[in-house]
């Protein structure tokens, strides 16, 4: 087991979250992951330029010393002439700018004066000019969590840059993603441990989801850890996607370093299998210059009285927790699936304790039809509603409600009335027809049975009650 505390662990994190509107410096889409077919195909070699101190950062000359070339596929669907570097940028995305702030205030940040654009030094072809275009929005914001306070000195609004598609003689890429929106909060390095820093990553991303502004999905989000321990150089891990393996990957980097004499700082990457392997060397401050086409934007107080700032997805879940009954985890989840909207619609309709098996059925059927049926669905809000509704008064049966979801995932035309529970009446008969005709059988056959016969119509509290009494 890891001694963090003996071995002077120190650790930070940076967080990158894609924006959900259009691209930053120009009015492309951000759509990712164009589906349409390339429409054109350039060629690009990169050369490293001084930064601001006139010098080459190191991780720019690492970059140049492979001599590679690249290639870029052109969707005019989701890419311009500044994508291309044939063109000046546009004016700033004034709502990606919006977003940036809003952010920034959530994390109690001061926000900056001025915003200047600098051009980050990048030749590993993920941008076609050969750097990245980034500014400091705020500073000195803060999180709470179970260890203490973690500080973020820092918040930037950057572009995305473009996606590796492949590597063979030349490095190919494709420019749907590049100059996506992209915030990036980094903490400082008080992070405690493998456990505590998955426990902050999951914090700042809950944040920036609750403005519903922010792109969900793989590859939307990605976290890098800054780690040293005593004695050793800062080592970067990059590319942790999937929280449940940051503290896996960390206690083995830990390991790695404490087996080694002497190690420079370097930049690696995550594997999900724990282990981490070389990418470059750690750049510094030489990669950074001014960008002269884009002038100083100022930020006056009375643009910050225009933000509007969203109660937080941990609030949100408190309160349903609170008034309704259901576990903190359901809670969670049903804001983090974006189901909060939904579960009150419903909640505030059917009787309190059915909200578990609400929050049950929010949760688990679309899963549970990706799963098993390989179908990706999203609940129709009136129907939701009117199954509950039907269920609430007693019409349809619990059995019933994941083969009227089904149905209707494969676009069939729902009626309620195909569903309706059978009445207790003529239930009665039905069973004890059953139980006469299969005298010899036991409790468990029977009620097998009469649910195989009427599937979802029967409430099988009600046929058990009337099984038991009638073979007794």
């Amino acid at each position: 087991m890891v001694d963090y505390q003996n071995l002077k662990f120190k650790a930070g994190i940076e967080v990158h979250q894609q924006l959900e509107t259009h691209k930053l410096f120009c009015s492309c889409p951000s759509l990712v992951n164009d589906p349409n077919k390339a429409t054109n195909i350039i060629k690009r070699k990169l050369r490293a330029t001084e930064g601001e101190l006139g010098e080459i950062d190191i991780a720019a000359s690492h970059e140049i010393e492979k001599g590679k070339e690249f290639s870029y596929e052109v969707r005019n669907s989701s890419s311009c002439l500044m994508e291309l570097d044939e063109c000046p940028p546009h004016d700033i995305n004034k709502e990606a700018l919006d977003i940036a702030l809003e952010i920034s205030l959530l994390f109690k940040a001061n926000i900056v004066d001025e915003i200047n654009v600098m051009r980050k030094i990048v030749i590993d072809g993920s941008n076609v000019s050969g750097f990245q275009r980034t500014m400091l929005i705020a500073t000195n914001g803060y999180i709470n969590t179970s260890k203490g306070i973690v500080k973020i000195p820092t918040i930037y609004l950057e572009e995305e840059a473009a996606k590796k598609i492949d590597e063979n003689d030349y490095v190919e890429y494709s420019l749907d993603r590049l100059g996506v929106p992209l915030v990036e909060i980094d903490t400082d390095s008080s992070i405690k441990d493998s456990e505590h820093a998955r426990e902050v990553a999951s914090i700042i991303g809950m944040i920036l989801r609750s403005t519903n502004k922010v792109k969900r999905g793989i590859g939307s989000i990605r976290q890098d850890v800054n780690l040293s321990i005593l004695g050793k150089g800062r080592i970067e891990i990059k590319g942790f996607q999937d929280l449940r393996y940051m503290p896996k990957v960390i206690e083995s980097e830990v390991l790695r370093l404490e087996k080694l004499k002497e190690i420079k700082s370097e930049v690696r990457r995550a594997n999900p299998d724990g282990s981490t392997e070389y990418l470059r060397p750690l750049p510094g401050a030489a990669r950074l210059y001014p960008e002269t086409d884009i002038a100083p934007i100022r930020i006056t107080k009375e643009k910050l009285t225009t933000i509007k700032l969203p109660e937080l997805i941990v609030e949100k879940a408190l309160e349903i927790e609170k008034n309704y009954d259901i576990s903190p985890e359901q809670s969670v989840n049903i804001i983090k699936e974006g189901y909060y909207n939904l579960f009150l619609d419903v909640a505030s309709k059917i009787k309190k304790e059915y909200s578990g098996f609400l929050a049950e059925t929010i949760l688990s059927v679309p899963k549970e039809l990706r799963r098993k049926h390989n179908i990706e669905y999203k609940f129709n809000h009136k129907l939701f509603i009117d199954v509950f509704e039907a269920f609430n008064l007693d019409k349809i049966s619990k059995n019933s409600i994941f083969e009227i979801f089904l149905e209707d995932s494969k676009g069939k035309k729902i009626s309620l009335n195909n569903y309706k529970i059978i009445d207790g009446k003529e239930l009665i008969k039905e069973i004890e027809k059953i139980v006469k005709e299969k005298k010899d059988l036991g409790f468990n056959a029977i009620m097998g049975l009469v649910m195989s016969e009427y599937k979802g119509k029967v409430d099988g509290r009600k046929a058990a009650e009337i099984i038991n009494r009638m073979i007794k």
